[in-house]
């Protein structure tokens, strides 16, 4: 069996072999399942990254702080405001234009600052094509199935923020769960 809070010894032929299921909620009452598929071979230290938090349960009771329909929900910071960084600091940006990895509908990718090389925990998933994000965000896997509870997260009425993105309900991670899709 796989230690996947040993991430960093875990080669990129095992990470991509990795799945997660992120549970979700919406305002208490589940929404659903996402199944995420990784990209290693694009981007491996973001993977390791994704990977090592989701297996070691950081994620769990985390939020949906950004919603915007047909762009993108975006989660995972501790703070739920998405100011707060994750415990093992940033990473470098790996950012690529192959159009095998646009962001698309269903893509994760990492949020991050200004800076490029800032992103830490916070991550988005596309609800919509995106691709205005290629070669400055870094794609690093998608949904294999899960429509249903992405648009579930969609759908959440949202105010406030500076771009009215808040969801006016909680979306929360309830769980992630990392396994081999072998």
């Amino acid at each position: 069996m796989t230690d996947y809070t040993q991430v960093q010894e875990l080669s990129p032929e095992v990470l991509a072999d990795t799945m997660i299921d992120i549970e979700v909620s919406v305002g208490g009452n589940s929404a659903g399942k996402i199944t995420l598929e990784f990209w290693p071979n694009v981007a491996c230290e973001t993977v390791r990254n994704f990977v090592r938090y989701a297996a070691e349960g950081f994620y769990t009771g985390k939020t949906f702080h950004r919603v915007i329909p047909g762009f993108m929900v975006q989660g995972g910071c501790p703070t739920g405001t998405g100011t707060g960084s994750g415990p093992y600091g940033n990473i470098p940006g790996e950012f690529n234009t192959d159009p095998k990895y646009t962001h698309t509908r269903g893509v994760v990718s990492m949020a991050r600052s200004q800076n490029p090389n800032s992103a830490s925990c916070q991550f988005f998933v596309c609800h919509g094509d995106a691709g205005f994000l290629d070669g400055q965000y870094a794609a690093f896997g998608r949904m294999t199935d899960g429509d249903a509870a992405l648009d579930a997260l969609a759908a959440v009425k949202t105010g406030g923020g500076g771009e009215g993105s808040t969801p006016m309900e909680a979306c929360t991670i309830d769980s992630m769960k990392v396994y081999s899709r072998s």
